[in-house]
């Protein structure tokens, strides 16, 4: 008589765990999975549809391919407001992000009197909506009863002409610059506060004052924050609308429906009812936006590259 040994069955009940685990994980995943789709890929693909035709008023809509891509990259309306973008974000990029990397610092330094409260209201003005903060602005700016006309008239100094045409660009950029410090600020202070504290303590037996700490070991532990928030003021620069569509309404003869890409396509949509080209201008936005995200990508891939064969 001959027994038969136990069959092991630990890798057939450890492959149904797995299977069981994967169909748990795509019923997690779903819910974001079909929001995304409808919210985010149905309408690109739509707005992608639309972009290859055109309303003409003989004829009806008409599929015109690639006609109005071709008609976008030689629109001096959208040429501008794209090259109007780009200089917004050469100048108000590099102080915003100063500003909070200068901000994040002083807080975590441990130096400063009252961090929470200093913390607290430079990320206030993140959690005034967009629009709020223009209006304000916009009051503030005022040439007839803002604060700072009415000041300039009791002192009898000259006041600049914050809506005018030169210096349009630099109010939209400080208005901005007040929005998203906080934001930025809150980003790097959390990446300064996950640096393992042995580096501070190692760096300060070797002879390594303030200054230097945080030079050496810092600012080199900042780079994926900082990356982070270039990218994300690309994406938002580039996207300028709120606040030159509200400013408007204040001066009409500075802002034309033009000023930023985004606005112009705004406005050929709602305004111009040219809801064909508008999806082109869009599409054509997202495309610059996406080569200087990888643009800046690039860069900084190659730096650190070359900073570590050094």
């Amino acid at each position: 008589m001959t027994v038969e040994s136990p069959v092991d069955t630990r890798p057939v009940e450890r492959n149904r765990r797995r299977t069981n685990h994967g169909r748990a994980g795509i019923f997690f995943v779903a819910p974001f999975l079909v929001l995304f789709l409808l919210f985010f890929i149905a309408p690109l693909a739509y707005a992608a549809y639309l972009s290859l035709f055109q309303h003409k008023l003989i004829g009806g809509t008409v599929f015109v391919g690639l006609d109005n891509y071709i008609k976008a990259v030689t629109d001096p309306q959208f040429l501008r407001g794209v090259l109007r973008v780009a200089t917004f974000f050469v100048i108000q990029v590099p102080v915003m992000l100063v500003l909070a990397l200068v901000f994040a610092l002083a807080l975590d330094s441990g130096l400063m009197r009252l961090a929470r409260v200093v913390r607290l209201g430079i990320f206030l003005p993140y959690a005034v909506p967009s629009v709020i903060a223009a209006l304000m602005w916009g009051y503030l700016y005022g040439p007839d009863y803002g604060p700072f006309a009415q000041l300039g008239r009791i002192l009898d100094i000259p006041v600049p002409r914050f809506l005018s045409e030169n210096w349009m660009l630099g109010s939209l950029a400080n208005i901005v610059t007040w929005e998203f410090v906080g934001y930025n600020m809150i980003i790097l202070y959390a990446a300064l506060r996950a640096i393992p504290p042995d580096l501070y303590e190692a760096a300060a037996v070797d002879g390594a004052g303030a200054w230097r700490i945080a030079w050496s070991i810092k600012l080199p532990a900042l780079r994926p924050a900082l990356m982070l928030t270039l990218l994300f003021s690309v994406i938002g620069s580039f996207q300028l609308f709120n606040e030159p569509n509200l400013l408007q309404r204040i001066a009409p003869s500075v802002i034309d429906s033009g000023y930023t890409a985004n606005l112009y396509a705004y406005s050929l949509a709602f305004t111009g009812q040219q809801v064909n080209y508008a999806a082109t201008v869009s599409f054509m936005l997202g495309l610059i936006i996406v080569i200087v995200s990888y643009a800046v990508l690039l860069t900084a891939n190659r730096r650190r590259q070359r900073d570590s064969a050094a």
